[in-house]
């Protein structure tokens, strides 16, 4: 069975070293973006120029829609999903919560929890082995912020990923029997550009001082968690977080 793994968010940090992992492991790939089209494009040709297969689809994952055109592009072009990193995720500038509008909530959960949900819909539908799929595996990117908050900067943000880390165990106990694995990494502090967004692009070497390793970490550590976590390797292992936060 060829392995197709769909990953969101997929031009840039976390999901651009995971896209290029999973080639390289054999995976065909669907790099999901919602704007970089470039950036997109940029991670395929490097997968390809290593011999790897992949492709590039906007989507934004916050559209029912737009998700699943999605899959029925990789449908098409890949063949029926086997994996789904959900990796697609946004913050804000740094805000505390008595500052902060419903727009910017709706925003931030449109995106990092519903689009979640949905891509996992149809990927579960495509794997489940009660719908006539081969199973498969879904790893959720959470954050360390889901147990510690982010008081004073994203509180919003770490409730949303305390959101996914819920989804997690629950669709991990639903779709065990039907063949499909769902687990979780929660990064800590990584060295990526979604720092920018919330206003701060060099946010972890001011804050790296209160992780016990004293770094921060890089978008390639935390794609060889999620790619065990694909793996037949971790075949007994659903409903379970991985923290990649340097101890924190």
């Amino acid at each position: 069975m060829e392995e197709i793994a769909v990953i969101t968010g997929g031009s840039r940090g976390i999901g651009a070293a995971t896209a290029q992992l999973a080639a390289a492991r054999g995976y065909a790939v669907c790099v999901n973006y919602r704007r970089n089209r470039t950036a997109a494009e940029s991670v395929v040709r490097a997968i390809e120029r290593a011999g790897g297969k992949a492709i590039a689809v906007a989507a934004d994952v916050a559209s029912e829609a737009d998700v699943v055109r999605l899959f029925e592009t990789v449908d098409r072009e890949l063949g029926p999903v086997t994996a789904l990193v959900n990796n697609a995720s946004i913050l804000e500038t740094q805000m505390r919560l008595e500052d902060m509008d419903a727009a910017r909530l709706q925003r931030i959960f449109a995106i990092n929890v519903t689009g979640c949900f949905l891509c996992a819909r149809e990927a579960v539908r495509r794997m489940s082995t009660q719908r006539g799929g081969q199973g498969g595996a879904i790893v959720n990117v959470s954050s360390v912020a889901a147990r510690t908050g982010s008081p004073g900067e994203y509180v919003d943000y770490a409730a949303s990923k305390g959101a996914l880390d819920t989804m997690t165990i629950g669709l991990a106990k639903e779709v065990a029997e039907q063949g499909i694995r769902v687990n979780a990494v929660r990064p800590g502090f990584i060295y990526t550009d979604i720092h920018a967004s919330g206003g701060e692009p060099n946010r972890v070497e001011r804050v790296k001082q209160f992780v016990p390793m004293k770094r921060g970490g890089q978008p390639a550590e935390i794609a060889h968690a999620i790619l065990w976590l694909l793996s037949d390797e971790a075949s007994y292992t659903t409903g379970t977080f991985i923290d990649i936060a340097g101890g924190r």
